[in-house]
């Protein structure tokens, strides 16, 4: 695998299985993340599976997973 960064093509993510929520919904409009071979996680919007993956490491992902579940973002989400 190629060495990952952030806006590489998701494609060239060979060998990684990604996984997005069990709440998605079927439109196809889901988050998904996979974990790399180097313990960072890649990122990809399913709509666009062939296009960019942002990549983070482990503690940026679980302070984000933190607010998320700490309702800091409910804002954004249309009610």
């Amino acid at each position: 695998m190629p060495h990952a960064h952030n806006g590489m093509a998701a494609t060239d993510l060979r060998d990684v299985v990604w996984q997005k929520s069990r709440h998605s919904n079927s439109q196809g409009s889901c988050v998904e993340f996979a974990k790399l071979p180097g313990g960072e996680i890649a990122v990809r919007n399913s709509r666009f599976p062939d296009g960019p993956a942002l990549v983070y490491t482990p503690a940026e992902i679980e302070s984000m997973l933190i607010g998320v579940k700490g309702g800091e973002f409910d804002h954004l989400v249309a009610d």
